[in-house]
């Protein structure tokens, strides 16, 4: 029986590093950001309708969307982001639910649904928990000095715009207080290590502990 968990996190808090060591322990990943950007790109249905909402000057040469572009306009009215999500999020959730039900059919022992919204309650979510039959949720924290730090160093952003994006999204403590299981990801690396590697004992074998915390 394949067990299904879901792994959220925020902005700058590595959460995509947790995702590939859980994927080099055995983890079947469906990466939800990479599904966008498939579904953002030349040709696409969604992109069309993203170009014609907000402009074709969205667009890049190639015909893809320009996330950077489109990502600046967003962070910066509510509105223009809640009407992205609302084109964005039903087609990436379908996707989503279609891949984890292949995934169960193929009898993946265990199965990680990268989810950057997962958790979010502002605005057009993504399925709910219950829908994507998720076993446990994981989050990825860091406290939110190390969100905007990291956004500064790896994006170049200055600190308003890092303050920005990083307040568009649910803060990382109260994702953290809905969480099954907590990684900490503010320390060195081989710590991230030793957490992820204890979480996926747990995963691995027995049944998901719904209240206990990875730390």
């Amino acid at each position: 029986m394949t067990r299904t968990i879901g792994l959220t996190g925020g902005i700058g808090s590595g959460k995509s590093t947790v995702a590939r060591l859980l994927e080099k322990l055995g983890a079947r990943v469906i990466d939800a950001d990479a599904i966008v950007h498939e579904l953002e790109g030349p040709g696409q249905s969604l992109t069309a309708e993203i170009a014609a909402s907000f402009g074709s000057h969205l667009l890049r040469p190639d015909g893809a969307v320009d996330r950077e572009a489109l990502g600046a306009l967003v962070f910066r009215d509510a509105a223009a982001r809640l009407r992205l999500n609302q084109l964005v999020h039903p087609r990436v959730g379908g996707e989503v639910a279609r891949r984890a039900q292949a995934a169960r059919e193929a009898a993946v022992p265990v199965l990680v649904l990268d989810i950057p919204l997962l958790l979010e309650v502002r605005g057009q979510a993504p399925p709910a928990r219950s829908q994507l039959g998720l076993d446990a949720v994981v989050v990825v924290w860091v406290p939110l000095e190390v969100q905007i730090a990291r956004l500064m160093q790896r994006d170049g952003f200055p600190r308003e715009e890092a303050l920005r994006r990083v307040s568009a999204q649910m803060p990382l403590d109260e994702k953290r207080r809905l969480a099954d299981h907590v990684i900490d990801n503010s320390g060195a690396l081989v710590e991230t290590e030793s957490q992820v590697r204890a979480l996926w004992t747990k995963l691995a074998g027995g049944p998901p502990a719904k209240t206990e915390k990875a730390r």
